[in-house]
């Protein structure tokens, strides 16, 4: 792929390339360095300024993950067009293949649907820039290439990107909101665990407020400042009120999963700037459960 300067401005190489081109700035940092772009037929340094009449030759096309197997899995697509992908992924759906999971996941389902993905994560993640746990269902976002991608995860680092997530909770919480703010690391006694601990822990904020207490259970709408790994369901267990059938943080009763929904999804579009904002309705399963808990006050 060839482009000529237009601009009069003399700016920086790798922020040139990275505002006229699909390409993410670290993917061109990293194509420079390996002396794969060319400037006049020369290779230059990322901080060359670029002049006008400049002739950039740079590789065809980004480089697009192909190696994880498509499969036609239906998504439920919330929106989609040439940049992102806004889904709503069912409990129980693995996001990206790993440990156990190879296949019949959302990522393979994505790669089943477009070619066109973000790399950034590497091969066996095309296009996840966050993930939700397995048995978590709701909004999740997905970016179409690289440059995308790197200003959503930037977006995400910001705390520009706003997610809600609603949880039933084992126990009958005392306050109407509480900001828990507990630092999260690995469990050292169980590798696939994290705990609130002080040793090699990462800071992690969740804002909870009670949307309705029923008889054992409390259903709370929860914000997140940070992202860390089962953030929720380690705060929740932390406070003493778990995440209602986490089999991992609490007690499971049913196949279903834990319950927690990643609700709604709030973000700058990375292109066009426009505000845009996704909601997820809660699964059957967690709806069906609340009617039991109403129906069971009656009594």
């Amino acid at each position: 792929m060839k482009i000529v300067v237009e601009t009069e401005e003399k700016i920086r190489l790798d922020k040139y390339l990275a505002e006229v081109s699909a390409f993410s700035r670290s993917k061109i940092e990293k194509m420079l360095d390996d002396d794969k772009i060319l400037v006049n037929d020369r290779c230059e340094k990322a901080s060359y300024k670029v002049e006008k009449g400049d002739s950039i030759e740079l590789p065809d096309t980004a480089p697009i993950v192909n190696t994880l197997k498509g499969e036609e899995i239906d998504l439920d697509i919330l929106y989609e067009d040439d940049y992102i992908l806004v889904v709503n992924k069912p409990s129980g759906m693995v996001v990206h293949p790993g440990a156990g999971n190879s296949e019949h996941t959302l990522a393979n389902a994505l790669v089943g649907h477009t070619d066109k993905l973000s790399s950034e994560n590497g091969e066996f993640r095309p296009g996840i820039v966050h993930r939700i746990d397995k048995d978590t269902s709701g909004v999740l976002l997905v970016a179409k290439n690289d440059k995308v991608h790197e200003i959503l995860a930037q977006g995400f680092k910001n705390k520009t990107i706003k997610r809600v997530y609603i949880a039933l909770l084992d126990g009958v919480f005392p306050n109407s909101s509480a900001t828990v703010d507990a630092p999260i690391g690995r469990d050292k006694n169980n590798r696939i665990k994290y705990t609130v601990t002080s040793e090699n822990a990462k800071n992690a904020v969740t804002h909870l407020k009670v949307l309705k207490r029923y008889k054992g259970h409390t259903l709370v709408e929860l914000r997140l400042e940070t992202g860390r790994t089962h953030q929720i369901r380690v705060h929740m267990k932390y406070i003493g009120y778990p995440v209602h059938n986490d089999p991992l943080y609490g007690q499971s009763s049913s196949d279903f999963g834990q319950f927690l929904h990643a609700s709604s999804l709030e973000f700058a579009h990375p292109i066009t700037g426009e505000l845009m904002h996704f909601e997820s309705s809660l699964p059957n399963e967690f709806e069906d459960f609340l009617d039991k808990l109403k129906r069971n006050e009656k009594f």
